[in-house]
Formats: structure tokens, sequence, C-alpha cells
């Protein structure tokens, strides 16, 4: 029961190594719930219809894996239904090597690349080869209009899939990518002189997103609705999701700020986000608020999670601060939905200053509890980790100060860290700590972290071009290999065995005075 994937590639032996690396703890609810990952939905089909090559592996009489690419024009790939993928067998270079290897063993592992937006998805499945007999079922895998002779056609029954990290895919752009791309700067460079009394279009992502509608949900949160600029249902999302928005800064800068999806899950027509205007930020929340408006066109990148659910029916205690009651929201819809035991728990200022605190109180009365600091009503960290059934998973999102509160009262009693989950929306800030000397080995710089900067930071600072993306250790997009040297970790993100030997500079630092990144 459970990701139908993990059922089948987590074999005795990885679960085995999975302990001994000390990741097994991540996977561990994988293997509850439900069957899934065994049906592909509509966001499944339009990445495998979008491929014009892919690499599937089938294992040989020897024992030997062997593996494929191929290659038709795009689309050649077709999702024949939830569970059926196929195409056409193009003749090649005749050695039929995969052919003759399905005759024996028809289990087959297919590599689904998108080098573009640095995706991947893993297929397995059983292939049944179709003969040239079979006319009406050729005829559907067969691609219109493509000069190559077909010899058969593979269908593949779906047994489970998977989706990768982004993590070490390098981007890589088609002809047509950057002819694409060279074309739109020709036609925004052409259009320029019409463009100055129109709404501003932001971004560069595949996601096209028009903001329509704006509502103000406190004297300093704005809630954005935003919908697809065909009109069309947008991607599905879990709970937790968030968007990364591309803002032009006061400077005109086009930078890019994550904020979470906090409308109900279940809904496909609309994302909405809430921003919180802060005084003492860098000027991305005070420029949405200036300059987003009903109309604006976002081109975001597609939405991202690492702030997921767990998928079984354990109860969970949701937790917020402030603004942090955006992830958490969508959350406890998401569990009522599935019939989940959970419990919120929502503190602020004052309710005039919290964030959808009236239709919470709404929607959850008896699994609400409001703390306002006008009231004089405190949460008490400790006495809600206690008083919690011993399976309960903990997810807290909000200010620092109180993520770091449940981090440390969850370690006093003893509360496994598999079960305390959460979410940063700033990176705690570096103060006067141990300077240190940095090496960039790849890069043959030696640079200086101060006291009061990230490794990241001063990494930028020295021209390095190093990948990053959320800043506050949520993500691993920024994760480096450290070469020599001890790190002092304060990433959300990274397992107890990528801890030995990677780190994540956008927030954490070193135990030793020197340190050697893989970069």
């Amino acid at each position: 029961m459970g990701h139908k994937f993990a059922e089948i590639a987590f074999t005795e032996s990885v679960r085995d190594v999975q302990f001994q690396l000390g990741s097994r703890a991540g996977y561990a609810g994988m293997d509850e719930g439900d069957d899934y990952n065994n049906f592909l939905s509509q966001y499944e089909a339009d990445f495998i219809s979008a491929r014009d090559s892919f690499y599937m592996a089938s294992v040989s009489e020897t024992g030997w894996p062997y593996v494929q690419h191929r290659g038709g024009p795009t689309g050649f790939l077709k999702v024949i239904d939830a569970q059926t993928i196929g195409f056409a067998d193009f003749s090649g270079n005749r050695q039929y090597v995969s052919v003759g290897n399905l005759r024996k063993d028809d289990r087959v592992s297919l590599f689904l690349m998108d080098y573009k937006n640095r995706r991947r998805l893993k297929v397995l499945g059983r292939v049944r080869l179709v003969d040239l007999e079979e006319t009406e079922l050729l005829a559907v895998l067969e691609v219109d209009d493509y000069r190559a002779r077909v010899e058969r056609g593979f269908v593949i029954h779906v047994e489970a899939f998977d989706w990768n990290c982004p993590q070490h895919i390098t981007p890589r752009y088609t002809e047509t990518d950057v002819e694409e791309m060279i074309e739109a700067l020709h036609s925004e460079s052409a259009a320029s002189d019409q463009k100055d009394n129109a709404l501003p279009v932001l971004g560069q992502g595949e996601l096209a997103l028009v903001i329509s509608g704006v509502r103000q949900l406190t004297p300093r949160v704005r809630a954005y609705e935003l919908r697809a600029l065909d009109g069309s249902d947008l991607p599905e999302v879990e709970a937790g999701s968030h968007l990364s928005v591309p803002v032009q800064l006061k400077n005109a800068e086009l930078s890019t700020r994550h904020y979470s999806i906090c409308s109900n899950p279940a809904r496909r027509d609309i994302y909405e986000i809430a921003v919180l205007k802060e005084g003492q930020s860098r000027g991305g929340s005070q420029a949405i608020h200036e300059l987003f408006e009903i109309g604006v066109q976002l081109n975001c990148e597609l939405p991202q999670n690492h702030f997921r659910l767990h998928a079984n029916q354990r109860p969970a205690v949701l937790i917020a601060g402030g603004i942090g009651i955006t992830p958490i929201k969508a959350m406890a819809q998401a569990l009522k939905a599935r019939g989940n035991e959970f419990q919120l728990h929502y503190a602020g200022r004052s309710e005039v200053e919290m964030a959808f605190s009236d239709r919470l109180t709404r929607e959850f009365t008896q699994r609400l509890s409001l703390y306002r600091a006008t009231h004089s009503k405190r949460m008490d960290v400790a006495q809600l980790l206690s008083a919690a059934p011993d399976d309960t998973v903990f997810y807290v999102c909000g200010p620092n100060r109180l993520i770091d509160d449940v981090v440390k009262q969850a370690c006093v009693l003893n509360i496994s860290p598999e079960r305390i989950r959460f979410e940063r929306f700033s990176a705690v800030p570096v103060v006067d700590a141990q300077p240190i000397e940095v090496e960039l080995r790849r890069s043959g710089v030696q640079i200086q972290v101060g006291s009061n900067q990230t490794i990241l930071d001063a990494m930028l600072e020295a021209g390095v071009d190093a990948l990053y993306s959320c800043k506050a250790g949520n993500c691993k997009a920024c994760a480096v290999t450290v070469l020599e040297g001890e790190p002092a970790h304060r990433d959300a993100v990274l397992s107890p065995a990528e801890r030995q030997t990677s780190i994540c500079p956008c927030v954490s630092r070193a135990k030793s005075e020197r340190l050697v990144l893989d970069i």
C-alpha cells in the first residue's frame, strides 16, 4: 500500500542503505495510505505529450540492463489512458536489443527529461509489443507527417511513476527554444513604444498567469487571485506548494519572491497568494503592493512543494504565526477533505491583523485556536507538543523565533525530527557569527565570509555564478558538496545522510574556521 514506485524500487537492500545513511525516515511516509502514483494525472499526461525523446531501460537474459534512447517528433510518446502509454517503433540500426529483451522480460524503466525547466519523470511499466497486423492500435500510435518506417508498436502498462527533484539537472535549450527567445526579444523591442501605458508583463516562466482579483485581508496583508492567461485549469498543486513570483523592484531590477499558494488545493481555476507589506525588507513586498493590480501578467515557473503533508491518516497539529498562516490554511483544508484528525493553532498581534481568521473560524470552529497578543493569550508550544498523540505530525510556519521554539521543545520532549516539519519565509539572520574562510575549489576562488553575511552572499559578491532559489534553506537549490571542514547546518531540507557531504550555503555556516566547497 502507498507509493507504488517506492513499493517496487525500495527493495530490502535499498531500504537497508537508506537506514544506514539516514534517509529512511524521509521516505517512510511513502509506504502508508492508499495506493498512489500509479495513475497518470493530467499534469503527467501533459508532460509526457510534450517530450520529443526519452530513455528506456530493459533487462537482458544475462541480467544486464540495456538503456536505449528513443526519439521522434514532439508528442510521439502518447498517453492512451491513465495507466497506458505507447509509441510507434521507428526503424533504426536494426540491432533489436530492446525488442529481444522484451520477449523474455516485459519490464521497462523510462526516464523522461525536460532540461529547459529542470524536470524529470521516472516511469516503471510492462510492455506489450504490437505487431503490424494490429492496424487500429498502430494507427493510434503512429505520427502523422513523420517520414520514418514503423516496424511495430510499444504499449506500456504503467505500474508506477515518480518525479525527481531538479538538483544537478543542467538547463539545456533546443534550437527552437533559442529562436523563440530571440523572436520574443525582437517583438518586445519593436512594440516597446506601444507599451508605455500598458499593464506590465513580468517574468519569463512557462506558466502565464494574470491577476484577476485583489482583496485587502488586513491593513498590511493583501491577497492576489491568479488565473491562467487562457482561462484553462491551472496545474494541480498540493497543500504546502509555493509559487515563484516575478517582481520589479523600485530600481527597475527584476527579482523573484516565493509565496505559498493559500487557496484550497482542490481548486483548479485559481491560485491565491497573500503578501504582507513589510517595512524592513528588500523591497519586494512593497513593490507588489504598489504595482500589482488586476490585469498584470506574471510569467511564473511551475509551482514547487518543499513543505508536503504526510500521505497517511496520522493526526496533525498545524501551528502558524502571522503571515505563516498561508501554507497552513491550505493544509487544514486538505486534511479536512481527506478526513484526518488535526488541530490548528494560529498566533498574531491582533485579530484585525490575522489574515483569514474570519473564514478559518467559520470553517474550523472546533479545531481552531487563536492566540492574540492584544488579548494576552500566548501559545504554549511545549503543552501543544506534549498533549498530542504519539504519532502526530507537526507543521509550523511563521517567524523564526516560533519555529526555533517548536524545534527546541520537540528536542526536549524527545519527539522524532521526522515528525517536526517547518518552512521559513526568510533565513535566520546571521549576526556576529564567527568569520570563516571558504575555498571554492573548482572556481579557484578564496573568499572571506564576514560575521554578518551568509556564505552564499559572499559567493555572489565574489562574482561566483552559484545556483540558488529560496535563500531560506527550504529548497536545496543551492546545495553544494563539502570537500573539507565541518559545516554548521541551519537548513530545513537536507536529510541526515545529505548533511554528511553537503551544505546549503544560503543559511548554513561552519563549525571549523575553514570550508572547502566543490563549486
